[in-house]
């Protein structure tokens, strides 16, 4: 096989793997992060600089909402159906919820920064050139 099958024609990695992985959007190597959701400055392997995209807080609001209200409703299905005692409900809920927070926070980052690099998107200009 001429080309990985997690690589398009220019050789870097596809738009879903590269997001769930982690990995540089240019080079294809596992170099997004240097914390859970924190992007590295750059890349290691191509010195891609991963500071010029702005991913922003958006995924942040969207998806706690999201995964909040899947949460509570699984709670309220296991307290109706199973009546646990309260300490069952912090067991099960707490760490699920900041799990599922987490980990789909850092695949929205990804997938944002990896389309905003393969767009090439950049901040809107207004042209100073007079109309008139």
């Amino acid at each position: 096989m001429a080309l990985n099958e997690t690589q398009n024609e220019k050789g870097q990695p596809d738009v879903l793997p590269a997001a769930l992985f982690g990995l540089c959007p240019r080079c294809g190597q596992k170099t997004l992060f240097a914390h859970i959701t924190r992007f590295s400055e750059k890349c290691r392997g191509c010195g891609l600089d991963f500071s010029q995209y702005n991913v922003g807080d958006g995924p942040a609001a969207f998806l706690t909402l999201i995964v909040g209200a899947v949460v509570l409703g699984l709670a309220l299905a296991v307290e109706a159906n199973l009546h646990p005692p309260i300490w069952v409900h912090v067991l099960l809920w707490v760490p699920l919820t900041v799990g599922a927070v987490v980990g789909s926070l850092r695949v929205s980052k990804a997938l944002l920064l990896i389309l905003e690099h393969r767009n090439q998107a950049r901040e809107g200009r207004i042209d100073s050139r007079d109309d008139s």
